[in-house]
Parts: structure tokens; sequence; C-alpha cells
């Protein structure tokens, strides 16, 4: 499906010149160049609501090893692309693509900086219009830092302290753009970084949810900011403060934050395919920390590519316990071969009350409990504190397994064929299974891919062997597996392109293939 606007945005040269990425409702139709006044806080603050890219990035998981050849789905030119690892060559206005997230990503940074150049003419005499001032500040910085990571983290290579400051990034836009068809610069990775630190730091200090009345899992409220640095430092490979941004956010109640799948509730949400998605995507639910609106058909299981059932079977039986795990199912059928995690609730709007067009898309999970958990885990094992990853890991499993043996390295060792203990094996035994739950718990969500692009450094920082921990991906072209292609680890190909149109009209340099 594609999305048409009903306007033109001529101000933003990135956002590409004469086409939108905007939907038919209020949700993506506020532009700000069609300058509503932003005369008071109030209109700033639901501006702010376009400042959420409404765009998917869980399109990369088409790229990775969660997904193989799928038979019995639609697969437009656009997934075949993705899937191969080829550049895509469709209209910008095709949403689950790479250049759709790009224009809409910078149009969602257009509207936060459209608020923060309004913030800094607008009046606030009283203590409560002051605190309201900061609370939108907060907010409008803490989106345009969060529209730039997921960017320079698609279509630029991972942070490397060693050559981040010549490894091109993304531009970071700063400012609401006056000019037609101004040209721009690509920030180095180092570059984005800081800027993106800088601009998340101090939303993090600003936060106010108080103003998010009954909607504040639809804002960057504090928990939502806590575990955006969560995954800022890890992706950065600063442990230290990974460790410390999420220690403030878990405290000493990790356990409320992780969702209990072996709880009443949720085994009798899973005999329902409508009410299991409710619960797992409920503001209710305290894992959820961010609630993002994407417009997307990834969530159709008669689209693109999926799990299929022999990787699916073999993921999930993969584990240091006989017991039931308990995501694998429910799981819906995707096309003849294939299976897919009930996770997203399938919804639909129509473009009029009588209308039989209008726009898929789901909610998603911006950031929740168990990722920050699990960041945690993961740098305390790279830090050497063992003892703490694996009481980390041990709050994820007891409740993902239903009636399983404590979780301890005497089990985990015996899981990987380890049979004495060393230090040094327990880090890597510890990576391997911290990865592997990281893997089944985050499948079909999109961040399978930034994993991949991550980890090999890390690995071989570890002295863990490639052959237990690969970051290489092969795609089989038909259903037998006899003719396939692959990803290698190093391959250039783990860098998104950047859209042409985007180099055609803002002047940008192509990522190297």
């Amino acid at each position: 499906m594609k999305i048409y606007s009903k306007k033109y945005i001529s101000y933003f040269a990135l956002i590409i010149l004469l086409l939108t990425v905007v939907s038919c409702d209020d949700y993506l139709d506020e532009i700000p160049d069609n300058r509503v006044a932003l005369d008071n806080l109030e209109k700033s603050a639901q501006l702010l609501t376009n400042a959420y890219p409404a765009a998917s990035y869980a399109f990369t998981d088409w790229m990775t090893d969660d997904v193989n050849f799928t038979r019995g789905t639609s697969l437009r030119n656009e997934y075949e692309q993705i899937y191969s690892w080829e550049e895509v060559t469709v209209d910008p206005t095709n949403q689950d693509t790479p250049v759709f997230y790009w224009y809409n990503a910078y149009e969602s940074v257009a509207h936060a900086n459209e608020v923060l150049a309004a913030l800094e003419n607008l009046p606030a005499k009283t203590e409560d219009e002051l605190s309201r001032k900061s609370a939108v500040k907060s907010e409008a910085l803490l989106t345009r830092a969060y529209a730039h990571f997921i960017l320079v983290n698609l279509f630029a290579k991972h942070y490397d302290a060693e050559s981040a400051d010549s490894d091109l990034g993304v531009p970071y836009v700063e400012e609401p753009e006056t000019v037609f068809l101004k040209t721009y610069t690509r920030n180095t990775v180092e570059e984005v970084y800081a800027k993106v630190e800088k601009d998340m730091l101090e939303g993090i200090e600003l936060v106010n949810e108080s103003f998010f009345e009954n909607s504040g899992k639809y804002h960057f409220n504090r928990n939502a900011a806590l575990a955006f640095a969560s995954r800022f430092y890890l992706y950065k490979g600063d442990f230290v403060k990974c460790e410390e941004y999420s220690n403030t956010l878990l405290g000493s109640s990790a356990t409320s934050f992780v969702r209990d799948f072996n709880s009443e509730e949720y085994r009798n949400a899973s005999s329902s395919i409508e009410d299991y998605p409710r619960l797992y995507s409920s503001p209710e639910e305290k894992a959820n920390l961010l609630l993002i609106r994407k417009i997307s058909n990834f969530h159709r299981t008669f689209e693109s590519y999926g799990p299929t059932e022999e990787l699916y079977g073999n993921l999930f039986s993969n584990r240091p316990f006989s017991n039931t795990d308990q995501r694998e199912n429910p799981a819906f059928v995707k096309g003849d071969n294939a299976l897919f995690p009930v996770r997203y609730e399938s919804l639909f709007e129509r473009s009029s009350i009588n209308s039989n067009f209008g726009l898929p898309y789901h909610i998603a999970l911006g950031f929740r409990g168990e990722e920050v958990l699990l960041n945690r885990a993961e740098s305390y094992i790279y830090q050497g504190k063992l003892n703490l990853a694996l009481a980390d890991l041990e709050t994820l499993v007891k409740k993902r397994y239903l009636g399983r043996p404590d979780l301890d390295m005497e089990v985990l060792r015996e899981f990987y064929g380890v049979p004495t203990s060393d230090s040094s094996v327990d880090r890597i035994i510890l990576f391997l299974y911290v990865h592997l739950e990281r893997r089944k718990e985050f499948i079909m969500q999109g961040l399978r891919w930034f994993d991949l692009k991550r980890l090999t450094k890390i690995r071989d920082l570890l002295g863990v062997n490639p052959q237990f921990f690969s970051t290489t991906v092969t795609h089989d072209l038909n259903i037998d597996g006899s003719i396939s292609i692959t990803l290698e680890e190093d391959d250039p190909r783990k860098v998104i392109l950047i859209p042409q149109s985007a180099i055609d009209v803002g002047g940008l340099k192509q990522n190297e293939r």
C-alpha cells in the first residue's frame, strides 16, 4: 500500500522536494510548512504527536537470520529487494522500506525542530507555564534524538570508537528549513552520536510526564527516556553508562518490568488471536514503556517473509530446560511454510466511514522493560559482573519457562557442553545465552538487524569462536534451498543505501557497495 499526501512539502529537501509520506488522518496531516501558528504551548505540544516516526523499521527483520524463503505470501518487488540486500528502487511512499523510513523520520525531525524554534519565542510567566514549556521542550529533544539515532543505525556503519570519527553517518538537522532546495552534509557517526547524546540527556533532565494525562505511554515519559539511554549506551559500547541508566529505570524491582507469560492472564489470552496482542501491547502493561503507532503491512500474515516453521521450531526448542518456552505460542500461520508470533494487533483506519480504502497500522513497542533488562545483563557481561548478569537472566526466564529449575551456571555449562568452571569461559557462555534470549524475545520486532551489525566486534573481543556465534546471514531463494545468497559478517550491504532522491536533491554522498 502507498501513502499519498494532500499537501506538498517545500521547505525540507531531505523529505524530497515534491514527495510526501503523510497519511490521511490527523496523525500525519500537520505539515510544519503549511505553518500552523505555534503561538501557544498547547499547539506546540499537539504538533509533537507528529514527531514520532510512523514508519516501521521492522522491515529490517527480512534481512536477518530470523526469516527465510516464504511460500504462499505476497512478495512485492521491494520485499524481495530487502530480503536480498539489494537497493530498494520503489517509490518513497511505499511503506515498510528504507526509503519510506528515511523520509518519514526526517519529517518527524522537522516537526520537532519547528516546536523547538517556536519555544524560544513563547512566553512562560507562571510556574505552570514554565513547567509546561520544559515538558514540551523535553519531548521535542527526545523525539529529535530518537529519529536520528535510528537513522544513523540504519544508514551508517555501527558505532566503532576506532573509526566513528571518519565513518559517514547521516545529516543531523537541528533547525527548521527556510531555504528552498538546501543541500546537506552527512555528519560522521561520532558527530551524530554526540548530538543524539546531547539532545537525549537534556530531554531526560527536563522530562515531565504529568502533562500527558491518560496517554503517557504514547509520549517520551521518563521510563521511555531512560530505556532510550540504555539502548544508546549499549550500542555505543559504553557499558558503564548502559548499566547506570538501566539501573535508574529498573531499580530494585526489575521483575515488575518483565511481562509474565506464565501468568493466568497471558495463558488465558493465548487462546485468542485478538485478546493476546491487545494484552501484549496494552498501555496498562508495565513492561511497555513507549507505544508508537506504525503505518505498516509488516504484521499482516499474507505479506512478505517470515520465520519458516523449521527455523521457528529450532529457535524455540534451543533452550537449557525441557520446559516449553511460552513465547513460542500463539503464532499465526504465514503463507505455506512459515509462522509469525502473535504480537501485533492488526488495525485498519478507513479513509472515510463508508470507504473500503485506508491505512493498515499497528501499535509497536518503541521501548520495553525486557529490552532494558537484557541490555543491563549484556553490559554486566562485558564488565565481568557475571553473577549480576546471571541474576538478570533468571529474572527473565522465570517468566518465560513454566515450572523449570533455577537458572545457574551449572545449567548453562551443561547446555553448552562445557564440563569445567572457568570465569573466561563462563563469560562466553553468558554472552551466547543472553543473545539467544534476545533473539527469542524480539523476534519480528525489528531489533535483530542492529544486533547483527554490532556484535561481530564484541564477539571477537570476548574471544567467542565464530562457529558458535556468527553474524553471517544466508537466505534461500527457493523452497528446497538449492539456491541461496549470503551476507558476510563484514559485508558492506549491512549499511543500507541512502535513498537516491535524497542524494539528487540533498547533495548527499552515497554509501559504498
